[in-house]
């Protein structure tokens, strides 16, 4: 795959700049809200570290219970009517929690509550979106649109989360979630802007399909094509490591390093400028030395120097967990430009919310368990403990792509080859499983 450098996307495409806008806000108020709401648990209602875990384990958790069948629902319906529909639930919701805070009657079970359903909400918004932008970017263009999304996302993150930080100390940290609502409400707004309008969704097969025979049929992609199992399962393995000691380093920052809640938003919007960087450097790198070393590059050498973040103690030694957060960060965010862009030409349109789905509720199933395992370790050893096994597991997931094929080639491919469409062994009720493209 080659990527060449083209620029002007926002400015020569309207409907890009506001998929682009309401992307980057709903970005930014979830990570106030990434900032927010543990600091919420931990210095309002003085929750546990498993507790805590568990708050992160429940946004989540949606991607087990729901994932798959969303994939079949998002090919199956129009993707921008889910979009509009996730937004506005979670402008709702995330406002819920200070208005519930001033009439005293917030607890970690509503926090829980919210998390889970804001979770809910994410799962059908960001498989609609993972299917629609292809509907409205030439293939050329998806590269470039792949990077301004993830690079503009990581500077929200960034805002955001030194935002989070600074309203806690400054206004309360439950102030944060009207900050999130009101992003999410820019977020619809720029949504219900796109001229865009996707044709109706219609069923080509002779009889209609049953929702678990399209189940199967995107998790039987995954099955049988080396490219899609080899990021599935990286993923997974990668996820469970990254929300492992993601779910507790606010935590870790108060409790070890003893940092206030202010420092902790600045310091963790610090690493987050890796994302930028990444995604700054994506394409370019990419593009020098191919898509295939260029995602061994960012997924297993940068977040090697992720083994400092344990190290970290107050005054001058903060910087060890600057410089392992950033180096994560940007390879974490190069890796998705890349992989999303492969994704995005290799596989069929009319499977790609299935994919979508399925590799999600493989890769990103593992996250809950990741938010569990790093409370349960913090709390049967020690915080610097479960963090230093945690962030060793970042480069430890990224040998699958070691021994895979993707060692073999210095770019990954355009398309799938004509046996990777040939039918696959159906069973007694299927349709084909894969049809030709």
């Amino acid at each position: 795959m080659s990527y060449g450098i083209r620029g002007g996307l926002l400015r020569r495409h309207r409907d890009f700049r506001l998929l682009w806008c309401g992307e980057t806000a709903g970005k930014f108020g979830a990570s106030v809200t990434g900032v927010a709401m543990p600091l919420v648990a931990v210095s309002i209602l003085h929750v546990s570290t498993f507790e805590v875990g568990l708050l992160s384990a429940a946004a989540w958790a949606p991607w087990l219970i729901i994932g798959l069948p969303v994939g079949v629902w998002v090919d199956r319906l129009r993707r921008r009517p889910i979009m509009l529909a996730a937004a506005a639930v979670s402008v709702v919701l995330f406002a819920s929690v200070p208005v519930t805070a001033w009439s005293g009657q917030l607890s970690i079970g509503l926090l829980l509550a919210v998390a889970l359903l804001t979770g809910t909400a994410a799962v059908f918004f960001q498989t609609a979106y993972s299917a629609y932008l292809p509907s409205i970017l030439e293939p050329d263009d998806q590269p470039e649109g792949n990077a301004k999304l993830h690079g503009s996302a990581s500077a929200a993150q960034i805002a955001g989360l030194g935002s989070g930080g600074l309203i806690a100390q400054l206004a309360g940290a439950v102030n944060g979630m009207f900050a999130n609502a009101a992003t999410f409400l820019v977020s619809l707004l720029c949504l219900a802007g796109i001229r865009h309008r996707e044709p109706r969704i219609t069923r080509t097969e002779h009889r209609p399909t049953s929702l678990i025979s399209e189940v199967r049929e995107g998790l039987r992609l995954i099955a049988v094509d080396p490219w899609f199992r080899t990021f599935t399962l990286f993923g997974a393995a990668s996820n469970l490591a990254l929300m492992g000691y993601q779910s507790i380093q606010v935590d870790f920052l108060v409790r070890s390093v003893g940092l206030t809640p202010g420092t902790v938003g600045v310091l963790i919007a610090a690493t987050s400028a890796g994302g930028v960087a990444g995604a700054f450097a994506a394409r370019r790198v990419a593009h020098r030395i191919g898509t295939a070393r260029a995602i061994l590059l960012f997924e297993l050498g940068l977040p090697v120097l992720g083994l400092l973040i344990p190290l970290t103690v107050g005054g001058a030694g903060i910087l060890l967990f600057v410089t392992g957060g950033f180096s994560v960060s940007a390879g974490v965010v190069a890796g998705n430009i890349i992989k999303a862009s492969f994704q995005q030409r290799y596989c069929p349109p009319d499977l790609l919310g299935r994919l979508t789905a399925s590799t999600a509720f493989l890769s990103y199933g593992t996250i809950p368990i990741g938010a569990l395992l790093g409370g349960a370790l913090g709390t049967a050893l020690s915080l610097r403990s479960a963090m230093a096994i945690m962030t060793a597991g970042v480069p430890l997931a990224a040998l699958i792509l070691l021994f895979s094929p993707i060692r073999r080639c210095r770019d990954l491919p355009t398309s799938r080859p004509a046996t990777s469409n040939s039918k696959l062994p159906l069973d007694s009720d299927d349709e084909p499983a894969l049809p030709r493209h």
